[in-house]
């Protein structure tokens, strides 16, 4: 079964950074493309960021392209979103999410979700 496990999220200031990683498990990593949603207190769950098997393409949520990167490691099995510039419209809960040879970011569309991680951006 397949396991995603977020780590990083926490506390920091408007314009800061923060980066999260996510590990999976009990599957073969690069059959996934992988991706973060992210949830807002009394707001829809929405896409972030999203990162093809390889590695080869990556897809972004309008809002944050410029300031946000995420990347993979196959040989670790593992996601990352770098956040730069946070702002407190980035408050949320951030999910890691495995599409299985997927290439499409809806939310219905992803295979396995993580739990969450809550990042606040607040002074």
């Amino acid at each position: 079964q397949v396991q995603l496990v977020e780590s990083g999220g926490g506390l920091v200031q408007p314009g800061g950074s923060l980066r999260l990683s996510c590990a999976l498990s009990g599957g073969i990593f690069r059959r996934y493309a992988m991706g973060w949603f992210r949830q807002a207190p009394g707001k829809e769950r929405e896409f972030v960021a999203g990162i093809n098997w390889n590695g080869g393409s990556t897809d972004y949520k309008e809002s944050t392209k410029g300031r946000f990167t995420i990347s993979r490691d196959n040989g670790k099995n593992t996601v990352s979103l770098q956040m730069n510039s946070l702002d407190p419209e980035d408050t949320a809960v951030y999910y890691c999410v495995a599409n299985y040879y997927g290439s499409t970011w809806t939310d219905r569309d992803m295979d396995y979700w993580g739990k969450g991680t809550l990042v606040t951006v607040s002074s």
